[in-house]
């Protein structure tokens, strides 16, 4: 049970500053004073006899081993009260627990005859301690790190390799006649402490150089301890090679000191953000140094034809960096597909993208009018702004993920679901055009969403591939005008219900007339599509296009249906339906863009017509589109002044009237247009163009 005054919910929390009261503090420091006062008083005592000689067995090693044990526990205790970071200090604390048990035995059997057997019990124990803390010391790096590469190893690999290389190359005879004596575990004892000691010490350098050698406090302690004590062995198989090995002396205050500073980096504090990167700067430099060390040694070892040990080292170097660099070049590779993966894919949903969509296509097509059918449909949501305003971006965007997934799971297995942008989704089904209903119906029910407040659809459009497009640009936007002419007639909207009265008003007033302008609303709709137009655009052309002559309701039926030519009073009369039309439109607000069209329906190119006079560029594009249009649709239809043309002459009369009556491009337009509709329409039903 815990009190107000207990001090452990202070203890198990982030980090050191977490639980460094004063009184911890105090402890830490007069711990961290009576070590520096264990490792004076141990190297004056060799030095200078302090004490006197009756206690070298206490200093050399009672005194000795009480300095690692101090310093495993200081780690073992850290693991113990901090919570961040605990198994790296938990194993190196057991690392140095090894070292300190073969110590005490060490002390308890041979005491300071300094003759132990090799190897015995003792030097078991030392060993251990090497991959336990090696294994620390990867720990700590990878909690660290924000990205671990597993290419690390092989760095680490590679320099460790180098740097042996060096050692042989400059203390290799010295270590070869002090490990090489007695049998074979003996010769094999004697090499592994210098190796081990060099792979954690070549550790504890990458570790600096990914800190951009400024690895903190922690880390030169650790540093500091790791390279004293890889020191420290080497110079003691050196100097046992050469009997030259004192008890007590330097290199054991050397040990002492190594483990009183891994005791103490234990209790620094921990960043607390990620303080090693792994940039491609520093990745590149490491091998590309060992490399070049390891060539060195090599042409070295050319000339001198001594040292084979470092030649083979260096030799392995340098495979080591040439299977590097062929890790390097699957890193890149991996990092390639992942990046054109990411190019084709939509974030948000999983999907592929308008990029991916754009290629599908263009393969289902590559074909031209020989393609396999497949179906092509473009959706677009209904009433998912509402809800995106009610609910806010977030829950918007989840919204996005769940019917995009099940947008994907409906048409499994017989097509490709992509998200456009938005919310605007497309399917491309690979069946035949007269199968496709069920996957049709199941895409559409897919995209379908209803709750409490809220209500999500979609609006599609349907294109049968190459029955009615052959190419993809044509492909998409019949779909996306299809689906926009869907949306448009939806019985919820203002602009529709409106559009309907009023060409009411004229099917009532002129059936004829009314026929008429249904022609014309399809026919510039299509034209609009083909002049890249934006969907938005194109609905508002085809409206204009429907309601041009709804001013024509005003005129009377003598003037409407004269069979003769009409004299100046009717003419005037009979212009005066553009003002008229722009004057019913304008009173709709969700009609505005369109009255303007019609005002300007009759312009001409040449600046003949009315009821402005204006000419050229000043006309509203729009308003040019539904001229010709319009102009078309009263050719090949019969009028009570003149006989219906046949569509090859009435496409004829627009060309000689392009330039003075029309605008040249629109006429080029148009054209193009009724002759792409005519050859889909020889492979499929009619469309608007043809029904015209």
């Amino acid at each position: 049970m815990q009190t107000e005054d207990d001090p452990r919910p202070h203890v198990r929390v982030g980090g050191i500053n977490a639980i460094a009261t004063p009184r911890i503090r105090l402890v830490l420091r007069l711990c961290a004073a009576l070590g520096v006062a264990v490792l004076a008083f141990h190297a004056a005592h060799h030095a200078l006899g302090l004490g006197g000689r009756g206690i070298d067995y206490f200093t050399y090693n009672w005194l000795y081993d009480a300095v690692v044990v101090g310093a495993a526990i200081a780690c073992l205790v850290r693991c113990a009260l901090v919570d961040r970071e605990r198994l790296p200090w938990l194993v190196l604390g057991i690392g140095l627990l090894f070292d300190a048990t073969g110590e005490i035995y060490y002390s308890l059997t041979w005491g300071d005859s300094g003759t132990p057997p090799i190897p015995s019990l003792a030097d078991l124990f030392y060993l251990l301690y090497y991959p336990a803390a090696y294994v620390a010391l990867v720990l700590l790096v990878r909690s660290r790190m924000e990205r671990f590469r597993a290419s690390m190893w092989l760095d680490g690999a590679i320099v460790a390799s180098a740097l042996t290389a060096v050692v042989a190359v400059l203390v290799f005879d010295q270590i070869v006649k002090g490990a090489t004596h007695g049998s074979a575990a003996a010769v094999a004892t004697n090499l592994a402490y210098p190796v081990g000691d060099l792979v954690l010490f070549v550790t504890v350098v990458v570790v600096f150089a990914l800190a951009g050698w400024r690895p903190g406090w922690d880390w030169l302690l650790l540093g500091l301890g790791v390279g004293l004590w890889a020191f420290a062995d080497t110079g003691y198989v050196a100097a046992s090679a050469e009997n030259t090995y004192l008890v007590g002396g330097p290199l054991d205050t050397m040990w002492m000191a190594a483990a009183f500073l891994i005791g103490v980096a234990a209790w620094q504090p921990s960043p607390r953000r990620h303080n090693l990167r792994a940039d491609a700067p520093r990745l590149l430099v490491i091998p590309m140094v060992a490399a070049l060390v390891a060539v060195g040694l090599l042409l070295y070892g050319s000339l001198r034809r001594e040292q084979p040990l470092a030649v083979m080292l260096a030799g392995a170097t340098v495979l080591l960096v040439v299977v590097r660099a062929a890790w390097t070049f699957y890193e890149n590779m991996s990092l390639l597909e992942a990046s054109q993966e990411e190019a084709i894919t939509d974030a948000l949903t999983g999907l592929g993208n308008r990029r991916q969509m754009h290629s599908e296509l263009a393969a289902a097509l590559s074909d031209g009018e020989a393609s396999p059918p497949s179906v092509l449909l473009i959706f677009d949501l209904d009433g998912f702004k509402l809800y995106n305003d009610q609910f806010g971006h977030l829950a918007g965007d989840t919204m996005l993920a769940h019917l995009g997934h099940r947008l994907r799971e409906s048409v499994a297995g017989v097509g490709s679901a992509f998200r456009l942008g938005g919310d605007e989704f497309c399917v491309l089904l690979r069946c035949h055009p007269g199968a496709a209903d069920p996957h049709v119906a199941a895409a559409a029910a897919a995209l379908v969403a209803e709750g409490e407040g809220f209500a999500v659809g979609a609006t599609y459009g349907r294109v049968a591939l190459p029955a009615e497009a052959h190419t993809p640009t044509y492909a998409l936007r019949l779909a996306d005008n299809r689906m926009y002419g869907r949306k448009g007639t939806g019985r919820g909207s203002a602009v529709q219900q409106t559009h309907d009265v009023l060409l009411r008003v004229l099917r009532e007033r002129e059936p004829d007339l009314h026929d008429h302008l249904r022609h014309v609303g399809r026919l510039a709709a299509i034209v609009a599509g083909t002049l890249g137009l934006d969907p938005a655009q194109v609905d508002d052309i085809r409206r204009a296009a429907e309601l041009h002559d709804i001013g024509k309701a005003a005129i009377p039926d003598a003037i409407l249906n004269k069979p003769g030519p009409l004299d100046d009073y009717e003419w005037a009369f009979m212009r005066r339906h553009t003002y008229i039309g722009e004057r019913i439109l304008g009173a709709a607000p969700s009609l505005a863009p369109v009255a303007s069209l019609v005002r300007s329906s009759h312009e001409r190119w040449d600046g003949g017509g009315y009821p402005d006079g204006l000419a050229g560029a000043a006309i509203p594009f729009g308003a040019r589109i539904i001229t010709v249009c319009d102009a078309f649709d009263a050719m090949i239809s019969d009028r009570p002044y003149a006989l219906a043309m046949t569509p090859s002459a009435a496409l004829a009369e627009l060309h000689r009237h392009a330039g003075t009556q029309f605008d040249p491009h629109v006429v080029d337009a148009f054209v193009h247009a009724w002759h792409e509709d005519q050859r889909a329409a020889k492979a499929g039903p009619p469309d608007a163009l043809q029904a015209a």
